[in-house]
């Protein structure tokens, strides 16, 4: 044996050794932190929910089930989940339509439009229905009429316009998917175009209509910002648990109903995966992409209507805007800046307290799903696949629910985790995990487009895992975590149901403070503040088209 091999070999056993010690980490602290800030918080919810005085039982159950006040939520909330699905899918059918179908110019317009929602908290669609169409509405005033607009109706218009990107986006995802070939044989057989419409779209839509459908439900039915403020005595089940734990202090009775919410809302999501892997399934390589010819009256109708959907929007959140700058709605309608002078609940302390725990969220975050992933391609499908169902299951959690998990258990002084409660830490950890599935599943994503060759080229040059993920891995994926980092910043940012249970008068969140000015009645202080939360949003959002338009450049 000549000195070199014996000085290779051992070179070779503490690579294979520190390559194994660095998948475990990547693999065991994402783990860690699913553990302790996932599964152990949503075990405590159901162990709540069913201590009566010391022990365990079903009592809490049976109070809640006997409660008219519970079954009156859900029926409301089913209703209202029910309605919302049915009017947003129709309506982003249109859209998703009219942008993948049709051909006509203005397009990249419906597009900015249609996302203008995920820009703001959820509530901004509700204050912009009470400067339109309430008692003092800008609509209401110019008809002579009042309209009754809190309860059923102005809910279910705000829960619409929230639920309705979501809507386009997977429905275009499934729409731009059909295969040209297919239309160009129909036209061959003289099939007409309502009957391709039929026979064809819709059949080959009908999973990502289906996976819309439920995605829509669960948005609606865990929504607490638009009911909390336009829903009036349509109490919902998201207002039942504020108002146990909140209002009455009845942290048991409160867990019992985040069970029950749960309870629907992992049904969907369950539904929701096997409609996404149908639709997967369904996809066959190699196809060709429709490009729509333009059709007169086809495409001007659908013109005509995303256009107006995409106005709707627009006036709804415009009307925030240009009211936050009115000096005195509605009597003095001369523009000011009077209303963002804000001194009441912290002032603007909590938009730069939400701006960094956004930051940090975003920050660790994409580090976190990025280890997890890198790990995850060096274990042994039977270990890495529960690791990765783990992983899937936070999307499933409504946001209120998993909100008052962290406060059942960090709010205990039995666990040394009690330290973070009260902290900008855990606001910041509650929002990762909240959106983790996604952030996850981004960035999964992009490991599988990772082409094998890449890596083995590394390690024949004797690269280890920890080189090659920093000069190989992440570089390749950059895109991805530069689009995970932003959307838990974006997220961070207007979330509101899973941090309410979390802020404290010493800590307070942006989404929370914009509740709490209209609570007190300063509508047009809440609408300056959801101003700014939207203008630091979209700045995000611009800043990450400039860095993913500046990498594309230098790759190619």
């Amino acid at each position: 044996m000549s000195a070199s091999e014996t000085i290779r070999r051992p070179s070779r056993h503490r690579t294979f050794d520190s390559d194994r010690l660095l998948t475990a980490a990547c693999v065991g602290l994402p783990l860690l932190g699913l553990i302790l800030f996932f599964a152990y918080p949503m075990l405590i919810v159901f162990l709540r929910s069913i201590t009566v005085d010391e022990g365990y039982g079903m009592g809490n159950y049976v109070q809640v089930l006997g409660s008219s006040g519970f079954w009156r939520a859900t029926r409301h909330s089913l209703a209202m989940g029910g309605a919302t699905t049915l009017l947003s899918v129709f309506l982003g059918f249109i859209i998703a339509q009219g942008l993948y179908r049709c051909a006509f110019p203005g397009k990249w317009l419906i597009r900015a439009v249609i996302v203008l929602p995920l820009l703001a908290p959820s509530l901004v669609q509700a204050l912009g229905l009470i400067f339109l169409l309430g008692r003092n509405g800008v609509i209401s005033r110019a008809l002579g009429v009042e309209i009754e607009i809190y309860g059923f109706w102005g809910l279910l218009i705000a829960n619409t316009l929230y639920a309705l990107p979501q809507a386009v986006m997977i429905i275009g995802a499934a729409l731009v998917l059909l295969d040209a070939r297919t239309y160009e044989a129909a036209d061959v057989m003289g099939a007409s175009p309502w009957r391709q419409f039929r026979d064809l779209t819709l059949p080959s839509a009908r999973f990502g209509i289906l996976n819309a459908g439920f995605v829509c439900f669960i948005i609606t039915i865990t929504d607490f910002g638009n009911a909390a403020v336009i829903g009036g005595d349509y109490s919902v089940l998201a207002t039942e648990i504020y108002s146990q734990v909140v209002g009455q202090r009845n942290f048991n009775m409160g867990a019992v109903v985040g069970i029950m919410l749960l309870l629907p809302t992992v049904i969907a999501y369950a539904i929701e995966r096997q409609a996404m892997k149908r639709q997967q399934a369904g996809q066959t390589t190699g196809q060709v992409a429709y490009r729509p010819v333009f059709a007169p009256l086809r495409d001007l109708g659908m013109a005509g209507l995303s256009l107006l959907i995409c106005a709707a929007i627009v006036a709804v959140i415009g009307i925030v805007v240009y009211a936050s700058f009115v000096t005195l709605w509605p009597y003095n309608m001369s523009l000011s800046f009077k209303h963002y002078d804000i001194t009441l609940a912290g002032g603007y302390s909590s938009l730069w307290m939400t701006i960094l725990i956004s930051l940090g969220a975003a920050v660790g975050g994409t580090i976190a799903v990025f280890l997890l992933g890198l790990g995850l391609r060096r274990l042994p499908q039977a270990l890495a696949q529960p690791v990765q169902i783990l992983a899937a299951m936070p999307a499933a959690v409504p946001g209120m629910v998993l909100g008052l998990a962290y406060i059942l258990t960090f709010n205990s002084t039995a666990t040394p985790l009690y330290l973070l409660y009260g902290s900008a830490a855990l606001i910041g950890i509650v929002n990762f995990y909240h959106y983790h599935t996604q952030g996850f599943l981004t960035v999964m994503t992009g490991f599988r487009q990772l082409p094998p060759a890449l890596e083995e080229a590394a390690g024949s040059l004797g690269a280890g895992l920890g080189r090659t993920a920093r000069d190989v891995v992440a570089p390749f994926i950059a895109p991805m975590l530069v689009s995970v980092f932003f959307f838990l910043f974006m997220r961070s940012m207007v979330t509101l149901s899973a941090v309410v249970f979390l802020t404290t008068p010493q800590l307070s969140v942006a989404a929370v403070t914009i509740m709490r000015l209209d609570d007190a009645g300063l509508t047009s202080q809440a609408a300056a503040f959801s101003t700014c939360v939207m203008a630091v949003v979209c700045g995000a959002v611009l800043a990450m088209k400039m860095i993913l338009a500046l990498m594309q450049r230098r790759r190619g």
